[in-house]
Formats: structure tokens, C-alpha cells, sequence
């Protein structure tokens, strides 16, 4: 049984506490958080270095605000911890090739969580595309300003999972980027942005977020050789359109297996933990979706 602490305990470190449950082989040990005022069913601690020096842990899950991955997930690396990080694994590049270094040199095994790799409607899409080839794949996010989010912008918040999500469907590295966004409703940040990329094997890439949207949409749409798929994330479904014609096409809904993502991210990072074959991000992945958008000069 492996001992797991959360460090974090806003709105994703409680979904951490309550999907981790639902886990076989994992035991919550201890949770950490300065500002929590709410019980739980396991200790709590205000200081990440007590609890450090006072439990015996495997691994942590960091779900603190972005700005302070770098530094929780350094003291838990200094006792020898495994991590899943909330994405991006930190918010600039160069705070996440210090974490990299640090891994690599402690031989410790790190995940980010880029929870939209395990959305059904993705991982059903993703065995769909198996024998496909890929022409074009667009995303679309939008949804209402989250007061929530006050020390990044909708690029290092939503736009890093998209922009991992188009090299994760396609199986593809980005050659080249454009980005423009803009500020008109957060006090200091970019809140809409359009992202365009060009891929290996010409394949071009379009994504539209924004956070001045009253209404939730959260749809990819990947263009192939005779065939459309469009999966809708929220709903978690995924329809084919093939045999097109000049005023005809044929669709078909793919069967989508209900899953809790964010449990099966953490059954992920299990296996990542046993050495078995992981299909989640690492710090690698948060990496390169980092650097793209400090190449565009976007943090």
C-alpha cells in the first residue's frame, strides 16, 4: 500500500482527495494545506515541512497554486517523494528545468497533471485516430472568468492543456507557433487567446480559449484522410462523419466509456510509480508546452 499526502487543498486538491479513493493500492496519509478551515477524515498540517519530517510517505500530490509547484515539489524531492503535480508542472521554463534536473538527479519519478489525456471522449478518440491520418485538429475552450485563478493567465491555466492535448492526439511535435491574446476582464492576465501550430507531417493545429464566455465548451475536432471525428469533452461523447458526399455524409456515434478522469490520472501514476506502461504527461511534456508560450513572449 502506497502512503500519499496532497499538498493543496483548493478545488483540485479536494477532487485529488476525493478521486483518490476510488484508488486500489493507495492510502492517504496526511494532507497539508496554511489556510484550510474545513475537517477531514485525515490529518492536516499548516506546514509542508513538518509534515515532511513527521510522515512516512511515497509519494505527494502538489495541487497548490501554480506559482508554488517549484518549491513544494523541491522539498518533497529532498525526501525522496514521487510526484503528481498539477499542470503546468511550474509556471515558467525556468523553474521547470530545475524540477527536471532535480528528478533526473534524485531518480524520482514525476507526473503532470494534464487530467484531459484521460477524458473519455479522448481516450476513445485516440483509439479511433490509431490508423487515421491526421490532416488538421481544432479546440475550442471557453467558459466564465474563474475568480479562483489569480496568478496565471488563461494560457498557463487552460491553454497548456490543449496545446499538450494536439501533440497527445496526434502523436506529433510542434514545428512552429502563433499566438494572440489579449486582457479584457482579468486585473493582470491574458483571459482570451488563438493559438495556431504547425506540426510534424503538415499537420495544422487551431486552438480558442477564452474565459469571457458565459457558457462552458470544451470540443476537439480532428480532420482526417475521408473522415471527421468531433468529441465533445463535457459531454464526454465522440461522433464519426465519413462518406461524404456532395450534399450527404454519414455519422456514427463511437461508443465512449464512462470514466472518471481524474482517478484515472491518478491510476495512471500508479503505474508510472510500478513501472508499467503510463500514458500521462511528465515534466517533459509541461516542459515543451511552457516553452512555447515563453517563446511567444506569453509569460
Amino acid at each position: 500500500m502506497l502512503k500519499f499526502a496532497i499538498v493543496g487543498l483548493g478545488v483540485m486538491g479536494k477532487n485529488h482527495y476525493r478521486a483518490i479513493k476510488n484508488v486500489a493500492g493507495v492510502k492517504i496519509v496526511s494532507l497539508c494545506d496554511p489556510f484550510i478551515k474545513e475537517n477531514f477524515a485525515h490529518k492536516i498540517y499548516s506546514d509542508l515541512d513538518e509534515m515532511l519530517i513527521s510522515e512516512n510517505l511515497d509519494a505527494a500530490i502538489i495541487a497548490t497554486p501554480t506559482s508554488l509547484h517549484k518549491e513544494a515539489a523541491l522539498k518533497c524531492m529532498e525526501k525522496g517523494l514521487n510526484l503528481l503535480i498539477e499542470k503546468p508542472v511550474c509556471s515558467n521554463v525556468n523553474d521547470a528545468k530545475i524540477l527536471l534536473m532535480e528528478a533526473i538527479e534524485r531518480n524520482i519519478k514525476v507526473a503532470v497533471g494534464y487530467i484531459e489525456r484521460f477524458n473519455p471522449a479522448i481516450v476513445a478518440l485516440k483509439k479511433e485516430l490509431e490508423n487515421e491520418e491526421i490532416y488538421s485538429i481544432q479546440v475550442t475552450r471557453n467558459a466564465p472568468f474563474p475568480q479562483r485563478i489569480a496568478d496565471v493567465g488563461i494560457l498557463t491555466d487552460l491553454a497548456v492543456h490543449d496545446i499538450d492535448l494536439i501533440r497527445f492526439i496526434s502523436g506529433k511535435e510542434i514545428k512552429s507557433a502563433d499566438i494572440k491574446s489579449s486582457r479584457k476582464i482579468h486585473d493582470k492576465f491574458e483571459d482570451n487567446a488563438v493559438l495556431s501550430f504547425e506540426l510534424d507531417g503538415d499537420i495544422m493545429a487551431l486552438i480558442t480559449t477564452s474565459w469571457l464566455s458565459y457558457r462552458r465548451k470544451r470540443t476537439v475536432e480532428v480532420t482526417c484522410k475521408g473522415v471527421v471525428y468531433e468529441a465533445d469533452l463535457l459531454n464526454q461523447s465522440l461522433v464519426k462523419f465519413s462518406e461524404f458526399n456532395m450534399n450527404s455524409y454519414k455519422t456514427q456515434n463511437i461508443f465512449v466509456k464512462r470514466t472518471d478522469s481524474l482517478t484515472s490520472e491518478i491510476e495512471d501514476f500508479l503505474c508510472l510509480l510500478n513501472s508499467e506502461q503510463s500514458t500521462g504527461a511528465d515534466v517533459n511534456d509541461s516542459l515543451k508546452t511552457l516553452k512555447i508560450i515563453e517563446s511567444m513572449g506569453q509569460i
